[in-house]
């Protein structure tokens, strides 16, 4: 309910750019530029987890990005989901590839999914809804895609911004489960993890253990024709990360 009145507000109330404050704009240009202006790339915690899939960012979180995050994730800016699902659904493509190579099929993002305890706190689930932004995005971009939040949490977790690197692993191991179902959903289309921020690769790498637990993963290309059949090995896109993840490059 608290979501939806923050909504409505939105519509009907003077707004500030969610980067810098700028009055009357819901995200200025320069702003804007810095969120979908980079093209996405290939990004890598270190140390990177064992794990963790091939995963796409669209922007470091730093400054104006980082604004824009925390407006919508913690503030109720729920306009921002519109930029930020554009900037998620370059993230998506860039880490899916071509539309008709192995495993092609309709793009199936697949949320991480957030704890109901902070859902309530918040009065929405932001990743949720950047993800059914970017799946729209990509639709008027003339490529299918669809919203499939079969993960959920199976035990409790503490809040993970409080946590270090080895807390954060240790607090996810486990966590995540597939909805009774999902596994089906999981085999009509190429999957994509999607998260609004990737720090240590934690909840990615958890998130993709749950989807191998269901299905047995394998690398496109290598088993003939099942991959056109088959559970491909999912990648993961987000909306940003840390600054440093952006100048580790190794290939």
């Amino acid at each position: 309910m608290r979501g939806w009145w923050r909504e409505i507000a939105g519509l009907v109330l003077p707004v500030a750019c969610g980067g810098c404050g700028r009055p009357r704009t819901e995200l200025c240009p320069p702003c804007r530029a810095q969120l979908t202006g980079p093209e996405p790339r290939r990004v890598r915690p270190f140390p990177e987890p064992a794990g963790l899939p091939v995963v796409h960012a669209a922007a470091p979180y730093a400054d104006a990005v980082r604004s824009v995050l925390l407006a919508h994730k913690e503030r109720g800016a729920l306009w921002l989901a519109r930029p930020l699902g554009s900037a998620l659904a370059g993230a998506v493509e860039a880490a899916a590839g071509r539309s008709d190579g192995p495993g092609a099929g309709p793009l199936l993002l697949v949320p991480v999914p957030s704890s109901r305890r902070s859902v309530r706190a918040r009065g929405h689930d932001p990743t949720r809804r950047v993800a059914l932004a970017a799946a729209g995005r990509l639709r008027r971009r003339g490529r299918a895609a669809r919203v499939i939040p079969v993960l959920r949490q199976r035990r409790a977790v503490a809040d993970q911004s409080g946590l270090g690197a080895s807390g954060r692993f240790a607090n996810v191991a486990g966590a995540l489960e597939i909805v009774a179902g999902g596994a089906r959903l999981l085999e009509r289309g190429r999957v994509v993890l999607v998260d609004d921020l990737m720090t240590t690769g934690a909840s990615l790498t958890e998130a993709a253990r749950a989807l191998s637990a269901v299905h047995p993963t394998f690398t496109p290309g290598l088993i003939g024709g099942a991959a056109e059949r088959g559970f491909v090995r999912p990648t993961a896109a987000v909306v940003a990360c840390s600054p440093s993840s952006f100048d580790i490059n190794r290939n």
